[in-house]
């Protein structure tokens, strides 16, 4: 017998994450040089980082030898300024997927359920069976929320309500007074995750005020990231903001030195730099148009999408990406979301969306 035969069979039971695949691995399989291959696949921003987050990211590698600011004090202090909320209230992360787990891990046992929605991000059925809890999936709507069947699907042991907005991998975006009905209707003792990884991509005119509605409803944890418009993937760093209350137990869980050095000095830089930030949404807004009118002549459904990213129908999707892989072009495929026959493609530069077209082409025909 072995001790992982003792481990819990909720634990046992889970299938791990699968991320998108890495050029460095598809440029081993291919005999290809790396500069070749276009990756499309994890909604990374193909603009890179902000030059003002590298430089501090140059800085802070002097320091490597040190442990960082346990508390990330600077960063915090950066995101009060910048987001009008007070300290207390914000949870850094090694990631929003961190943020998005502590959340699950203060709230949810074994005999108690969480709520989310069919083609919703797959990190929020794996947080809720690490934790031993049910997963309560509530059916889509055009791809997207049902908030008023989620709300109804709320029992009496649910204790959190995941919502992706917009969502991953659908792009599927919920207005404001939809999301703001569907929170004025929830029970205050259930805690609803917004999850916000995608916000620098939408309008002013499409953003949820979330923030002012803290105050209104304790019970709301909104998440963010620089994984995406702020071009911090491969440094983690994502924050929570929650009522001073749920913040403290979040901290409690967090562990040591969760975000490092390098990381929140970056990400301090980065929210400073709204001139990149602006320059990425014109070039995410620009590479929408340019991959939906691509499929329109390609005669391909796809999902419109408030996000940097597009879920296209292909019919044999598996086909088609092994077909692109080989053209250098990696993509995602998304059955394990419950969409078999779609493609996540991520939003390039103009010349990559322009190749990825043309292979996608070659490939149907």
């Amino acid at each position: 017998m072995s001790p992982a035969d003792n481990a819990p069979a909720h634990v046992r039971a889970l299938a791990p994450y699968q991320p998108g695949k890495p050029i460095s691995e598809l440029a081993r399989e291919l005999g290809m040089p790396e500069h070749a291959i276009v990756k499309l696949a994890s909604n990374e921003n193909p603009l890179g980082a902000s030059p003002k987050a590298l430089a501090a990211a140059q800085r802070a590698l002097a320091e490597v030898a040190l442990y960082p600011d346990g508390s990330g004090h600077a960063l915090k202090q950066a995101l009060a300024r910048r987001l009008g909320v007070d300290p207390c209230r914000i949870v850094l992360g090694n990631g929003s997927n961190d943020v998005l787990e502590l959340a699950a891990r203060v709230l949810l046992t074994p005999g108690t359920s969480a709520v989310y929605a069919q083609h919703a991000f797959a990190v929020y059925p794996l947080a809720t069976q690490a934790c031993g809890a049910r997963g309560i999936e509530v059916p889509a709507q055009d791809y997207g929320h049902d908030l008023t069947a989620m709300a109804a699907a709320i029992a009496p042991d649910t204790r959190l309500v995941f919502i992706a907005n917009p969502n991953n991998p659908t792009g599927t975006l919920a207005a404001p007074e939809a999301l703001y009905a569907f929170l004025r209707r929830v029970p205050p003792s259930v805690a609803v995750v917004l999850d916000e990884a995608y916000v620098e991509y939408l309008d002013p005119d499409e953003r949820a005020p979330s923030l002012d509605w803290l105050t209104e409803f304790p019970n709301l944890v909104v998440t963010r990231t620089f994984s995406k418009a702020y071009g911090l993937a491969g440094l983690r760093v994502g924050y929570a903001l929650a009522s001073p209350e749920m913040a403290d137990l979040m901290n409690r869980l967090r562990q040591p030195f969760n975000v490092n050095g390098v990381a929140l000095a970056a990400a301090a830089a980065a929210l400073e730099d709204e001139d990149f930030i602006a320059l990425s949404k014109r070039v995410n807004d620009a590479g929408l148009r340019q991959l939906a009118e691509g499929f329109r002549r390609l005669g391909l459904d796809f999902i419109p999408s408030a996000g940097n990213f597009v879920c296209v129908r292909v019919g044999q999707a598996q086909r088609i990406f092994q077909a692109l892989l080989h053209k250098g072009l990696i993509v995602r495929p998304v059955a394990n979301y419950g969409l078999p026959e779609h493609l996540r493609i991520t939003v390039g530069t103009e010349a990559q969306n322009a190749r990825l077209l043309t292979a996608l082409a070659e490939v149907l025909a």
